[in-house]
């Protein structure tokens, strides 16, 4: 009995020995995993801190350089703007650096070269000047000065004070006063040397010295579809720029009406106006080819060519040789009517009806009032700028010429004209020249 029982307690204690081991295995294997995840994760904390001190060093070090560079730039930069040297401002980036330069370089140089209407005004505009009518029998209510009958342009051909003008900007009513306003805003008195009323050409003197001179080009030489630039004192606006092409260089004058002149115009599409008469067409050299005369509509202007200019001004010089500084000045045999006019072509009316409205279809011929002067017979007889002269007492008026028939005889003269789609009826008392 005693023996199994001994052997029933040494099972027991092997078995709770064993039991023991396996126990202390599992302890002994659970703690070494978890020192190892331990272990394991301390180093990658360590190596991450060390990862983060690495980049936070270096991170620093490259905002330092950098903020040290930016700061040297923004001195350079304040520099360069107070100076006015965009294009030397440096950078850190020479990519940004090289076209920012570029594109500086490329701004200035498409300033200097494509403003070359700039480059002629400065060149041509100090020699022209305003030229205004005075009636010294009329005076203003508001003013108290003479009233202002005309006005229009000239330009400066010689430095002791000759200007060249149209005619038809001078030539006026009597008891009227020339005054002549420079650029620089100062006014002389003018007068009047020399006048060719055929080619609508006039030479005034003021007494002034060492004055700009406009250079004269050739007028042969032009060629249709120039660059060429209007320079005038519309509506009394001294010196204003309009620029165009050249339309045509040899529009002659019988298509404009004009029969007592063999003259070929200059067409052009630069806007000229009222005022503009007499002023220079400039080429793209800063030299006059032709002197503004007249406007049809919008787009349609015609110029003298300085050509025929220059022979008038052989003329006036040999006249002034031969008769003196100052030559008469002979009236024409027409009494005064005070328009200017053109004459209404099939290609000018063709133009006009597609541009105006107002113009019937039906007007087959005509003449066109371009523009009257102030206080004239036309002015007090109630013609108007715009109008077209369809008959004059009673007769058809096809050609300006018509009208300067009627003007060598007596009496009043009735006129028909069509304004704005209606028939008018105007008379006019022309006066004596």
């Amino acid at each position: 009995m005693a023996l199994p029982c001994a052997r029933l307690a040494c099972d027991v204690l092997r078995r709770k020995h064993i039991f023991r081991c396996q126990y202390l295995t599992v302890l002994n294997v659970e703690r070494d995993f978890r020192t190892g995840t331990a272990n394991s994760f301390r180093e990658k904390g360590r190596l991450r801190d060390e990862n983060s001190k690495r980049y936070i060093t270096c991170s620093a070090l490259v905002a330092s350089v950098l903020g040290y560079v930016l700061y040297n730039w923004k001195e350079d930069f304040r520099g360069d703007v107070a100076g006015f040297k965009f294009e030397n401002v440096k950078s850190p980036f020479p990519a940004i650096h090289a076209a920012t330069n570029v594109f500086a370089t490329n701004v200035n140089h498409n300033r200097d070269k494509y403003n070359f209407i700039a480059d002629v005004v400065e060149v041509s505009a100090p020699s022209v000047v305003y030229i205004e009518m005075k009636d010294q029998r009329r005076i203003d209510f508001f003013t108290g000065k003479p009233m202002t009958t005309s006005n229009g342009s000239g330009f400066i051909v010689k430095e002791d004070g000759l200007i060249l003008t149209n005619a038809h900007v001078v030539i006026n009513k009597p008891n009227t006063s020339v005054k002549v306003r420079l650029q620089d805003g100062t006014s002389y008195t003018g007068t009047v040397e020399d006048i060719d009323m055929k080619s609508d050409l006039a030479t005034v003197r003021i007494n002034k010295t060492n004055l700009p001179v406009m250079k004269l080009g050739s007028s042969s030489t032009l060629r249709p579809g120039e660059f060429v630039v209007a320079i005038g004192s519309p509506l009394a606006l001294s010196n204003t720029i309009t620029s165009g092409i050249v339309s045509s260089v040899n529009r002659q004058s019988e298509e404009l009406g004009l029969h007592n002149t063999n003259m070929g115009y200059i067409q052009t599409d630069a806007a000229i106006t009222f005022g503009n008469s007499g002023g220079p067409l400039v080429n793209l050299n800063g030299e006059a080819i032709g002197i503004n005369a007249m406007k049809v509509t919008a787009g349609i202007s015609f110029a003298i060519p300085i050509d025929y200019a220059k022979d008038f001004l052989k003329r006036v010089e040999e006249r002034r040789k031969s008769k003196g500084s100052q030559t008469n000045i002979e009236s024409p045999r027409r009494r005064y009517l005070g328009i200017t006019m053109l004459t209404l072509t099939p290609d000018i009316l063709s133009e006009l009806h597609q541009r105006n409205e107002n113009i019937p279809w039906n007007v087959r011929h005509g003449v066109l009032v371009w523009k009257v002067i102030v206080g004239s017979p036309a002015d007090v007889g109630g013609l108007k700028p715009g109008d077209i002269v369809t008959h004059i007492n009673g007769e058809p008026a096809r050609a300006a010429i018509d009208i300067y028939k009627v003007l060598e005889k007596p009496g009043p003269v009735n006129v028909t004209v069509v304004r704005s789609g209606q028939v008018v009826q105007v008379s006019v008392v022309p006066e004596e020249a």
